[in-house]
């Protein structure tokens, strides 16, 4: 069993030892249709935090990450100091910005707070989400049930669609905002729990269950099958863990 555990806990922390900058892509045209250079950076390196792509502690310079994504250092600088202001990145030595490891104490925090928000959101789409938002949360569901041995950054970019789909059919542009926030921060977990593969159908069966009540417009059963999932999976990353 322990070695089971410490196999498992080495396929989650995988993705932290990628190495430095890997794959990014530079700002082109199409990226700046909507949103400002800054922007582009921003959510080039929040994504990276949440694939993996940087390590709990690594530090962040501006010079290497303007080269890398094709901007200047201005952009980057205004994406790092937005970065550390929603809590991702800590100043390190020589006051440069490093990326930010959470303890145990604040993942319980975040997890508290993701069960009540995400249980609002799933409330909130069973009384308002549009039939073809409930259609693309069957597909979606779908898409990560049949995933199979999938590319792990491509389960990961599912299952966040999937649950951002979910907020978004809450219409309610507050509980977004908040989510918004909160979602940085689970970018400093690094990995998934749904990705163990005892945890896989289980996440599967409660995806569903989430999205048979949104589409039966169950607000209660919505909320309480939302709740349980993260509970499950708060439980499921400590157990790994120990």
């Amino acid at each position: 069993m322990r070695a089971r555990r410490e196999h498992v806990v080495e396929e989650m922390n995988m993705a932290a030892r990628v190495g430095h900058l890997k794959p990014m892509t530079r700002v082109g045209p199409d990226a700046l249709r909507t949103r400002s250079r800054a922007d582009f950076v921003y959510e080039s390196l929040r994504d990276g935090i949440w694939e993996g792509r940087f390590a709990h502690g690594e530090h962040l310079r501006e010079e290497e990450i303007g080269r890398a994504l094709g901007v200047s250092r201005t952009p980057v600088r205004e994406a790092l100091q937005r970065l550390q202001q929603r809590g991702l990145l800590t100043v390190g030595m020589g006051r440069g910005v490093a990326v930010a490891q959470l303890t145990k104490s604040q993942v319980l925090e975040l997890y508290a707070m993701r069960e009540i928000l995400e249980g609002s959101a799933a409330r909130f789409a069973a009384q308002h989400a549009h039939s073809t938002e409930i259609d693309l949360l069957y597909r979606l569901q779908a898409d990560l049930a049949n995933a199979g041995n999938e590319d792990p950054i491509v389960l990961i970019k599912l299952n966040r669609r999937f649950h951002q789909t979910i907020c978004e059919a809450a219409h309610n542009q507050y509980l977004l905002q908040t989510l918004d926030t909160l979602n940085d921060s689970l970018a400093l977990l690094h990995s998934s729990t749904f990705r163990i593969p005892t945890r896989r159908a289980e996440t599967d069966e409660e995806h569903r269950s989430i999205v048979v009540a949104i589409e039966q417009r169950d607000p209660e059963v919505a909320e309480a099958k939302a709740r349980n999932h993260i509970r499950q999976a708060q439980r499921t990353r400590f157990d790994v863990a120990l």
